[in-house]
């Protein structure tokens, strides 16, 4: 199903990429529009006129003389502003729309051409990012060389602007668009437009190697072997004993007990499947902003990892959370505003700090490597959410969550209502174990508390070295 939906997911981000590139230039133009309407150049022309009129009516010629020199330079400098703002021509290079490793170094390439033939003097350029990659001591994305360069261009000539991007965390990332900005010398007249449209990179999560993982759901009959017998596998045969009373007739090992003389019954394997599907809450409440990013990284490197393990096993796996899909935001909030020539841009790109998102996002459980590079790509662009918290979420998607496969719930911070719901779906038969992401053991321990009491089993995740042990012991049956 995956495989299917792909083209037309390509096709529709294409189509976004138009509309929201359309945005931009409205924007732009109506940015440029505003500002020259404050820019002296009314008063210059005011100016000129007053002074041309004045010469004619008393004569002075001297003064006439002047009004048309002031007239035709400010006629030059603006021809030459306008000729300047679309005799270039930018196109990006290196970056295209692609998926890369955690650590990964992304080149990005410029080329600005001019097409006319007279030279452009003067040219800023700016491929931008987004603002918070660059904000922290420890940067999202860090920059080597030049995203930003003043240049001259000569008639019918190339010039490139080139940087690299360390990508040292993983996420959905927008690089440009281009804006270019120019004028003319007196800087009577700026033009900003749009050069290129902007392009995503998805940096993928780390895969941590588990050691083992055991965690089987109450479905029998599957793929692994179970230390509780909970019900036999007619497909696993043990061995066989000598018949006793309360063993089923088609248990009896009739070879057997044709050759020996004496009933003997067959003796089972229990087994389960173990399959999971990924339940993670990535809530700003029980998110706190002092724990980002490293704690929401580690639970998406943590799902990541044991969805590589499922994989690996040719079990089926799944994802669902209510966390946001960083897609979705770009799609929402686009990149008409994000541009920051000038303030009043800047304000208009100005992203929300809440997001009033309540579709959750749902991956059904299946097997093989395109489910794999859905879930995997999907944990890449989840981000926090002030949409619906891990209740409301378990309240909205339980009836559209596998019963077939364990539900394993990673958690930061596990207040009363997030607690009362896990230990709901446990009495309703669900196959629940929750994953704690807390550094604090005393933190741990008051989460865990309340679900070991209802027999929930749970794990500790207090750093990265932590996430191969987190899966060793076989609880849930």
């Amino acid at each position: 199903m995956s495989g299917q939906n792909e083209p037309d997911q390509t096709d529709e981000l294409d189509e976004l990429d138009q509309r929201l590139l359309k945005r931009v230039e409205r924007a732009v133009a109506s940015e440029s529009a505003i500002e020259a309407a404050s820019t002296p150049k009314f008063t210059v022309i005011a100016g000129v006129s007053a002074v041309l009129l004045a010469g004619m009516l008393f004569g002075a010629s001297l003064w006439v003389l002047v009004a048309v020199a002031a007239g035709l330079l400010l006629g030059t400098n603006y021809y030459l502003a306008k000729i300047w703002a679309t005799a270039t021509v930018a196109s990006r290079g290196g970056v295209e729309n692609d998926e890369v490793k955690l650590g990964s170094r992304v080149s990005v390439e410029l080329s600005f051409h001019n097409r006319s033939r007279i030279p452009v003097l003067w040219l800023l350029a700016e491929d931008l990012l987004p603002r918070w990659t660059a904000d922290t001591e420890h940067p999202t994305l860090a920059v080597e060389g030049d995203r930003i360069g003043v240049l001259l261009l000569w008639p019918d000539e190339t010039r490139k602007l080139e940087y690299k991007i360390n990508c040292h965390r993983r996420g959905y990332f927008q690089i440009g668009p281009t804006v270019l900005e120019t004028g003319d010398m007196m800087g009577l007249f700026r033009r900003y437009r749009v050069g290129t449209e902007p392009q995503y990179v998805t940096v993928l999560p780390e895969i941590v190697p588990l050691t083992s993982y055991e965690i089987g759901s109450r479905r029998p009959i599957g793929e692994i072997r179970m230390r509780e017998n909970v019900m036999d596998d007619p497909t696993r045969l043990r061995g066989i004993r000598q018949w006793q009373i309360g063993d089923p007739m088609r248990s009896v090992h009739w070879a057997a007990t044709a050759r020996t003389g004496v009933l003997h019954s067959k003796i089972y394997e229990p087994s389960s499947i173990v399959g999971a599907t990924l339940v993670l809450d990535l809530h700003e409440s029980t998110n706190p902003t002092k724990h980002e990013p490293y704690r929401s990284d580690l639970a998406v490197t943590a799902a990541s990892s044991i969805a590589a393990a499922l994989h690996e096993s040719g079990e089926p796996f799944g994802l669902a959370t209510n966390g946001r899909d960083a897609s979705d935001r770009v799609r929402d909030e686009g990149w008409a505003g994000d541009h920051r020539v000038r303030g009043m841009a800047a304000a208009a790109a100005a992203m929300r700090e809440e997001s009033d998102r309540l579709r959750p996002v749902l991956i059904p459980p299946s097997r093989g490597p395109v489910q794999f590079k859905e879930v995997h790509r999907t944990l890449a662009r989840l981000e926090r959410t002030s949409g619906l918290t891990f209740a409301e979420f378990l309240v909205e998607c339980e009836s559209r969550l596998s019963s077939e496969t364990t539900m394993l719930v990673i958690v930061q911070e596990t207040p009363p209502q997030t607690i009362a719901s896990l230990v709901s779906l446990s009495r309703r038969g669900r196959a629940v174990a929750v994953i704690i992401n807390t550094h604090d053991i005393n933190d741990y321990s008051a989460s865990a508390g309340p679900l070991i009491a209802s027999r929930i089993p749970t794990f500790h995740l207090a750093s990265k070295d932590a996430i191969a042990e987190v899966c060793r012991q076989t609880l849930v049956r």
